[in-house]
């Protein structure tokens, strides 16, 4: 029997592991069954529903963001709604209080009673409107002057008493505006006045609208 040396065995078997180091390794065994193609029908529904999703939401804060808006206008509309009922709910609680003349005259008589109510609202009005007016047929100087002094004269009456002379304003008319019957004693007596009216908010003055822009 013949005894092989080490060295002999390592030559015969080079060859073969020279070849078993130069194969290249072998791939990993995929399970097809596992695959799944990026545009099977799943995972396009999947991605449409996202899609849909992400609208929604979109929509949503849209939606949302619109309703917050129309709830501050509809608030903000409604307050100057309501301040406006309220200043035209005090201008149509204006105060009025006649003062009447004799005949051809301008001199001033207001009862104590009627007078003390009179001075407590003029004294803190903005506002203080006298209009003189007479009995007269005729469109005529004396008739102007007369209704004018009336005004005037109660004006004077108020600024003794306390009331701001900034706050009056005095207008005239010497015929017409006739509060009774001028034919009849008793209805001259009555035109023969001033009228005194009291205002609770300074009035409004009337702005002209633009023209809406095209």
């Amino acid at each position: 029997m013949t005894t092989l040396s080490p060295r002999t065995v390592l030559i015969a078997l080079f060859p073969a592991m020279l070849g078993a180091c130069s194969s290249p390794p072998k791939p990993p065994i995929v399970d097809e069954s596992q695959k799944r193609p990026a545009n099977a029908q799943m995972a396009v529904d999947l991605q449409v529903c996202k899609n849909d999703l992400q609208n929604t939401r979109i929509q949503a804060n849209e939606s949302s963001r619109l309703a917050e808006t129309t709830t501050a206008t509809l608030v903000h509309m409604a307050a100057r709604q309501q301040l406006m009922a309220s200043i035209q709910e005090k201008a149509q609680a204006n105060s009025i209080r006649i003062v009447h003349f004799g005949f051809n005259s301008t001199r001033v008589s207001i009862p104590t009673a009627d007078a003390s109510a009179l001075m407590e609202e003029a004294k803190t009005a903005p506002l203080v409107v006298l209009r003189g007016r007479t009995d007269g047929t005729s469109d005529s100087s004396v008739e102007s002057r007369i209704a004018q002094a009336r005004a005037n004269a109660v004006r004077d009456y108020l600024v003794a008493a306390g009331v701001d002379p900034a706050r009056i304003r005095t207008t005239h008319q010497p015929i017409g505006d006739h509060l009774a019957d001028n034919s009849s004693q008793r209805g001259r007596n009555l035109n023969r006045r001033v009228e005194i009216e009291v205002y609770r908010v300074p009035p409004v003055p009337a702005q002209s609208s633009a023209p809406p822009q095209l």
